[in-house]
Formats: structure tokens, sequence, C-alpha cells
């Protein structure tokens, strides 16, 4: 169980420390937002979606 923790923790850290550099500040994804968002909030649903898969019990 450490081990899982551990790998999530290491994908999150290695998502979110992505340089900021490689997203432009023009609008170029759907609807007119920032590239950024999409990505942060999507590296985040994954995030979340892993650890359910994860650590959820049935």
């Amino acid at each position: 169980m450490r081990q899982k923790a551990f790998a999530l923790f290491l994908l999150a850290l290695l998502l979110f420390l992505l340089p900021l550099e490689l997203f432009s500040p023009r609008p170029q994804g759907p609807f007119g937002l920032p590239s950024l968002y999409l990505y942060l909030f999507g590296a985040w649903g994954l995030v979340v979606l892993l650890a359910y898969l994860l650590f959820h019990r049935p």
C-alpha cells in the first residue's frame, strides 16, 4: 500500500512541477480557455481518479 501511495505522490509531483514555460499565455484551447488551465485541471482529475482506483476497497 505504501508503494502505491508513494508512486502516486511521485506522479503528482511530476505532473504539477512541469515547467510552466511550455504553455503560452494566449488562449488556444476549446472555448478560448488557456491551455495551462486545461492541463492543471486535467492533471488534478487524473490524480484524483488514480487515487480512487488505487485505494478504493470493494
